[in-house]
């Protein structure tokens, strides 16, 4: 099975780390994110990976090579300027041989610690039910990113509360794609603006509910966040 990682991020808000590397090469718990990454998919028997990688992608192909020491084969989709996660996605897919009808998509600075079997069994499900079924997209409940206070009838401060899940879900950044995704991604754009709303309106995407810890490493506290987290684990 193959598995594209979109790893071409520049991670701004993690400088001066990504100032010598891209954004899913900061380490995490001594390792990179990406590493964390093949590590996940390799127990839903990924095989093959290819980086997606523009942004200083020298320093992921000196890290994994060939992926032979990490008990992958490696493949390197580089863009020469930016295509849009969308278009990234589609470029990857040329690396995907043709036999190869599913495939897992990753954006590069998530990790989580949900099954990845549990994503690829509802894709598999549905699309027996459903073989127009396109891609079946993991997502995480949303968090308030500020403290609630609770308040009574009178206005009277009740208590407060942190880290309280709003009624809404959000994209995880953890996917399934059929191949016959790849032309209708765009080639120069993003996928979840352009291609996901409208497999959306024509029932061809689905999503796999998760309560299971998950992290996009955006910012220093993020990555402070699942340093924690994979320590207690």
């Amino acid at each position: 099975m193959y598995a594209l990682i979109l790893a071409g991020g520049k991670g701004e808000r993690l400088r001066p780390l990504t100032d010598t590397m891209p954004k899913p090469m900061v380490p995490l718990c001594g390792k990179p994110i990406l590493m964390h990454q093949v590590e996940w998919l390799k127990k839903a028997g990924v095989t093959d990976v290819v980086f997606l990688a523009g942004y200083l992608w020298q320093v992921i192909k000196d890290y994994f090579g060939d992926g032979t020491a990490v008990g992958i084969r490696a493949h390197y989709s580089l863009e020469d300027s930016p295509l849009g996660r969308g278009g990234a996605i589609r470029r990857g897919f040329t690396q995907v041989p043709p036999e190869e009808e599913t495939v897992m998509v990753l954006n590069g600075d998530v990790v989580t610690e949900e099954d990845p079997g549990a994503i690829l069994e509802r894709h598999r499900k549905i699309k027996e039910a459903n073989p127009g079924h396109m891609a079946t997209i993991m997502v995480v409940p949303m968090v308030s990113p500020y403290g609630i206070v609770d308040i009574d009838d009178n206005d009277a401060v009740q208590g407060f509360r942190e880290k309280v899940e709003i009624p809404y879900w959000i994209n995880a950044g953890v996917y399934v794609m059929d191949r016959r995704m790849a032309p209708e991604l765009p080639e120069l754009g993003d996928h979840e603006t352009e291609t996901f709303p409208r497999l959306a309106q024509s029932g061809q995407l689905a999503a796999l509910k998760s309560r299971a810890f998950w992290r996009s490493v955006d910012s220093f506290k993020d990555l402070q966040e699942a340093e924690a987290q994979l320590s207690r684990r």
